[in-house]
């Protein structure tokens, strides 16, 4: 007897199991469950389909939760900022609502609908797009390359220039004028007259990277400068700066040719690097596996190869959702 060939769902069958689950968890009626078992037993490949679903379900409602939370936070931020008490039931989703919405958007949309992104692209000046790296000239000439998924904001006024990283990194090379060049990140800055050197934000706080001249950072208003030269860093958060250290600014900064360099690197910022690169999501369970170190040199063009070889190496388990949705643990 010939073996029967394995049923394969189709995307629009994987979508439509998906949406009869987030339906069927929220209260259906007798007419939805009546519908449900038509449509289950029309097609083998719809039986199917739904047991995947239900596999998809369970890895995903943790971290749709997250990021229902994280979206539905940045959505309440922007409300305030506009003033409009008007719109405050949007608010009010609950716990059940929250996750479908998240489970819809990264369904239907892929990307999902990232709230923090959206509004930070409304305010910045200039953005650049997941995978995308980019370079600016301002109004001084100075250029600015931003890192992939990075938005920056530009106040060049009352004899400074000032610029403000809002998300991801930027690289600098600022032309002498005379006027102070001042990045800010979180609650620091970073402060010259015409160097080039790198900013990036981080999980928490940001961190400044010398390539050529001198750059004078301070972790916050009234924090203590500390003054870097070529092929020195340091990182700061929550106004406390760490001891500025020495590293390989060439292969710190190689993302502007394509690669992404990690020494003794926790793989919760490495992903957090991959994020930016990916066009999807991409959530890290295990806070014992995000704590482990890693190095090496990785292509930024391919953060799924990446994954695959930390995989490797670290043996985490990884899930992909609809081919969006990327789920480490």
């Amino acid at each position: 007897m010939k073996p029967s060939n394995p049923i394969t769902p189709t995307p629009a069958q994987e979508q439509a199991a998906l949406a009869w689950l987030s339906l069927l968890h929220d209260r259906p009626s007798t007419g939805d469950q009546l519908t449900f078992s038509q449509w289950l037993r029309a097609d083998p490949a719809h039986a199917q389909a739904y047991a995947q679903a239900q596999v998809i379900w369970e890895l995903s409602e943790g971290p749709a939760r997250t990021l229902a939370d994280e979206d539905a936070l940045a959505l309440q931020g922007y409300l305030q900022a506009m003033d409009a008490p008007r719109r405050s039931p949007i608010l009010h989703w609950s716990g059940g609502l929250a996750l479908a919405a998240c489970l819809l958007l990264m369904i239907s949309l892929g990307t999902g609908w990232q709230a923090q992104r959206w509004l930070d692209d409304l305010r910045a000046d200039h953005v650049s797009a997941p995978g995308e790296v980019r370079t600016v000239t301002l109004a001084d000439q100075s250029q600015v390359t931003l890192d992939a998924d990075s938005a920056i904001v530009v106040d060049f006024s009352h004899g400074q220039r000032r610029v403000k990283l809002i998300r991801g990194a930027a690289f600098f090379s600022v032309t002498h004028t005379g006027d102070p060049f001042v990045v800010a990140a979180e609650q620091g800055e970073a402060r010259v007259l015409g160097t080039q050197f790198e900013v990036r934000r981080q999980l928490h706080g940001a961190q400044v990277t010398v390539l050529s001249g001198r750059v004078a950072v301070t972790a916050d208003e009234h924090g203590q400068q500390q003054i870097l030269t070529a092929g020195q860093q340091v990182a700061y958060a929550d106004g406390t700066a760490e001891k500025l250290h020495a590293v390989d600014s060439e292969a710190q900064l190689a993302w502007r040719q394509g690669w992404l360099t990690y020494y003794k690197t926790t793989l919760a910022d490495v992903v957090e690097d991959l994020r930016r690169y990916y066009p999807g999501r991409i959530v890290l369970l295990n806070d014992e596996l995000a704590a482990r170190k890693v190095s090496g040199i990785f292509p930024s063009k391919d953060p799924q190869a990446v994954l695959n070889s930390l995989q490797g190496v670290l043996g985490f388990e990884q899930h992909r959702v609809l081919g969006q949705l990327i789920i480490l643990r």
